[in-house]
């Protein structure tokens, strides 16, 4: 097993969230509800990179912010139609997903680095 830190981020849809975060790249891996009617629990991932999606209210907070780092900003800045900005350590963009959630999406300005 590989150690990871899996971001919990709270949304009112999830079925909305997943086709949100399919335009960065994410796939829906599965979904868990205790039963049909109760809220939605949903792992998305980009490569390695997990996200919990969570419809139940104790989970998280609307509005918390994600730290991505990317291959290519340039083409979600493309996907979101906002401009990269430069930062001593990195092209990042800052979007907010359909709840508030904000993703910060960086790549790296430093040789040999992701």
């Amino acid at each position: 097993m590989i150690e990871q830190a899996i971001p919990i981020l709270r949304v009112a849809n999830a079925a909305r969230a997943v086709t949100w975060y399919a335009r960065l790249g994410f796939t829906q891996q599965w979904e868990h509800r205790f039963e049909p009617e109760l809220p939605a629990f949903v792992e998305v991932a980009r490569g390695d990179v997990r996200l919990f999606l969570s419809e139940h209210e104790g989970d998280a907070r609307p509005g918390t912010l994600v730290y991505l780092w990317v291959h290519d900003v340039d083409a979600v800045a493309a996907e979101f139609g906002v401009e990269p900005k430069n930062t001593d350590w990195a092209r990042e963009v800052e979007i907010s997903d359909p709840d508030g959630n904000r993703l910060r999406v960086a790549t790296s300005t430093e040789d040999g680095e992701d």
